[in-house]
C-alpha cells in the first residue's frame, strides 16, 4: 500500500463516521451546531443553524480576527480559536451548543478547541 491509498481510505471512513454523525445530530435555534474542521496545519469552527442552514459564527486559525503567535503549538492555538469563537457566540447571544466533532477522534486539537469554547462560556 502506498501514502495515497492510505489517504484515501482515511478520507472515506472519515465521511462515514461524519455520515453516522450527522443522523443523529442537527442544530436548532435553541441549541445550534458546532463543528470543526481540521486540516494539517489550521483548524476552524463554525457554529451552523440547521434549520434554516446558515452560520450563525465561524472562526479559523487563518481569519483576519485572530493573531497568530507563531511560537505557540497547533493545539494551543487551537484552544485561542476555541475561546475566540465563544466569545463572539455569546456576543451573538449563543449560550448553548451541540459538538460535532466532524469525523475526528475528540483528543489533541479537536478537544482543545472544546475547551477553549467551554472556557468563553459555551455549554455541550
Amino acid at each position: 500500500m502506498n501514502k495515497s491509498t492510505i489517504t484515501y481510505k482515511k478520507s472515506i471512513a472519515r465521511k462515514r463516521r461524519i455520515k453516522s454523525i450527522r443522523k443523529k445530530m442537527s442544530g436548532t435555534a435553541d441549541r445550534p451546531r458546532l463543528v470543526v474542521f481540521r486540516s494539517i496545519k489550521h483548524i476552524s469552527a463554525q457554529i451552523i443553524n440547521d434549520e434554516i442552514g446558515s452560520t450563525l459564527v465561524a472562526m479559523s486559525s487563518v481569519s483576519k480576527d485572530f493573531q497568530k503567535d507563531k511560537s505557540k503549538k497547533k493545539s494551543e492555538l487551537s484552544f485561542e480559536v476555541g475561546k475566540k469563537l465563544g466569545e463572539l457566540a455569546k456576543k451573538k447571544g449563543i449560550s448553548k451548543v451541540c459538538f460535532d466533532r466532524g469525523g475526528y477522534l475528540y483528543h489533541g486539537r479537536v478537544k482543545a478547541l472544546a475547551d477553549g469554547a467551554r472556557k468563553a462560556g459555551l455549554e455541550f
